[in-house]
């Protein structure tokens, strides 16, 4: 099936939402849109995934060229974020495909994991500065070396979670960032995060298509309505409180969590 063969409004719809709430909170995507696929719509766990990381990709490239074009991208920080994840992607793709992604094993692992990232997303979004106080002061006067290992270890954490949740690269791996590089400013930690999400989600996305586990109609039907969504979302943003937004978000990632799990 072609991308744009057959496009489904209610799934634009979904995208048309998800893009918004993406545009203005910088997270969401995979922690709402996978969810939303398994739950609302019946897809199959893995399927969900697999589809959801390439239209994370898709968005990410996009929201990528603006920051290159803004300057608001640290490639240094991408490639030792990129150095972890990728191989481990990889690994994790291979463990896919060698027990199966039919089982029920996997399943139970896929829907589990999600519910975990879907938990730790909003426990960070709602404890974010709590949390940078506590660990900041731990982790000050850390040497480069040190900095680079932990840039790496956690590259390696969102290679394997991403890759089974689609769940993870947001607000997780801003808040690291946050603690690991307390000089560089938002922007560019923001900017980083997304450009290194862009070759983690591709690469997984392009795995899980090799084994079968995309809808590329359903694809297409998510991109049309998550780009003006995205446009819309941007534009209002800076007209809603922050915290309010983190909160929204925060609760609604963990009554479909708690969903998953019961």
């Amino acid at each position: 099936m072609s991308l744009f063969a057959s496009i489904d409004p209610l799934f634009s719809l979904s995208g048309f939402a998800v893009g918004a709430l993406v545009g203005m909170t910088g997270v969401g995507g995979g922690s709402l849109m996978t969810p939303l696929l398994i739950l609302l719509f019946g897809i199959h766990p893995a399927t969900a995934v697999g589809t959801d990381l390439l239209y994370a990709s898709a968005t990410k490239t996009v929201g990528t060229a603006v920051h290159g074009v803004s300057r608001t991208v640290d490639w240094r920080v991408v490639s030792r974020l990129a150095l972890g994840s990728i191989p481990m992607t990889a690994l994790t793709l291979f463990a896919l495909s060698y027990f199966g992604t039919e089982t029920t094993a996997v399943n139970a692992l896929i829907t589990s994991v999600l519910a975990v990232a879907l938990f730790a997303t909003a426990f960070v979004l709602i404890f974010r500065r709590r949390i940078i106080e506590y660990y900041a002061d731990q982790l000050n006067g850390i040497t480069p070396r040190q900095t680079f290992r932990m840039t790496v270890a956690m590259g390696m954490f969102l290679g394997v979670v991403v890759s089974i949740s689609s769940v993870g690269a947001g607000a997780i791996g801003v808040t690291a960032l946050i603690l690991l590089y307390p000089k560089l400013p938002m922007a560019r930690i923001v900017g980083s995060d997304i450009a290194h999400a862009v070759p983690l989600t591709l690469i997984a996305g392009v795995g899980h298509w090799m084994l079968g586990l995309t809808n590329l109609g359903l694809l297409g039907s998510l991109l049309v309505g998550s780009i003006p969504g995205i446009i819309l979302g941007s534009y209002i943003a800076p007209r809603i409180p922050d915290a309010a937004l983190r909160y929204i978000l925060a609760g609604t990632l963990l009554v479909v969590g708690g969903r998953l799990v019961f």
